[in-house]
């Protein structure tokens, strides 16, 4: 199977229909990063396990790490501009894919934030980090806090762009149980996940974020897609019963927030009635709500983005993020 190369990623405007057909392996390994990819060995719960990462060190370094997160629905690829960004201000630069993500193994295990945190600290610890600035994307930003409330000593910064988790979903979206999640992941399409996108992610949409659809549904192809399908429920279980909101007022290292107001992104929207779809997820509302909790925190909102600004408004995104990193 030809590998299909993420180095132009939002470079490439479109794809054949040959393309956007070919199936993905459930660990993308028949996709390709824009940097080397690394596998940390781990045994969880009595598994040979191994987690993805890029490590990317630059030219001229500055003495400074920073560490990328993504979110649940992506993997280290979309963070090509902002690695590149970073790269050339001297930091170096890692970017993990977290266990159940990306190309790192997708087992059967009980998810949680903690969890999630303490590997990315055994990653620092294995290249003999012992402080980097954290910026994390969606459930990446989840997990950042997590991370720099367990460890604020290894925490320089802590950088949340349009960071999941700013309400707690329980209050108002409907429980379901892992097997119903399970069963809505199978049903994943194409066609579903673009509409998700467009309705909560993009002010709007262009040809080139086809390829972050393609990519998140690709796998649906593949003979191992219902372990795929059954470890994204469990991750959306973590999110959901795992809240990080009660704790921003606890956090002790610098903050910066980096929010696209038009976000419109609810932890299991799909289970709310269209009219309670329009009551929560106002990410113009939640960016100031959040700001309030987190003393000494640095708020930057961005009218004209969405969900992931760094790819949305990559210019405007990233003249910020150079002006307010630690």
């Amino acid at each position: 199977m030809r590998k299909l190369c993420l180095f132009f990623l939002l470079l490439v405007p479109s794809f054949t229909n040959a393309q956007q057909a070919q199936s993905l392996s459930i660990t993308l390994e028949n996709v390709d990063y824009p940097f080397p990819v690394k596998f940390l060995p781990l045994n969880i719960e009595g598994q040979d396990l191994r987690m993805a990462y890029m490590d990317i060190k630059p030219d001229n370094p500055n003495g400074k790490v920073l560490m990328l997160f993504h979110g649940k629905n992506f993997g280290g690829y979309y963070w090509t501009n902002v690695i590149k960004a970073l790269s050339a201000k001297g930091y170096r630069v890692l970017v993990p894919d977290q266990i159940g993500f990306g190309k790192s193994s997708k087992p059967f295990i009980n998810y949680s934030f903690h969890r999630l945190a303490a590997l990315n600290k055994q990653l620092l610890d294995s290249l003999g980090i012992q402080k980097a600035v954290l910026m994390g994307h969606s459930m990446g930003g989840m997990l950042a806090s997590r991370f720099a409330l367990l460890y604020p000593e290894r925490t320089a910064q802590l950088i949340l762009e349009n960071p999941i988790g700013l309400e707690d979903y329980r209050r108002f979206v409907p429980n379901a149980s892992p097997e119903a999640m399970y069963q809505a992941e199978l049903k994943t399409t194409p066609e579903s996940v673009k509409r998700y996108y467009q309705t909560s992610y993009f002010v709007k949409w262009k040809p080139e974020y086809d390829e972050l659809v393609r990519i998140a549904s690709g796998v649906n192809g593949s003979s191992e897609f219902p372990r795929y399908a059954k470890v994204s429920a469990l991750t959306a279980q973590m999110i959901y019963e795992q809240p990080v909101v009660y704790e921003f007022p606890l956090l002790k290292v610098p903050v910066l927030l980096l929010i696209g107001t038009q976000d419109k992104t609810i932890v299991g929207k799909a289970r709310l009635k269209p009219e309670d779809q329009t009551k929560y997820g106002l990410y113009n509302q939640l960016g100031k709500e959040t700001a309030s909790k987190i003393p000494g925190s640095v708020l930057i909102e961005f009218s004209n983005a969405g969900h992931i600004p760094h790819l949305e408004i990559p210019e405007e995104f990233l003249r910020a993020l150079d002006q307010n990193i630690k």
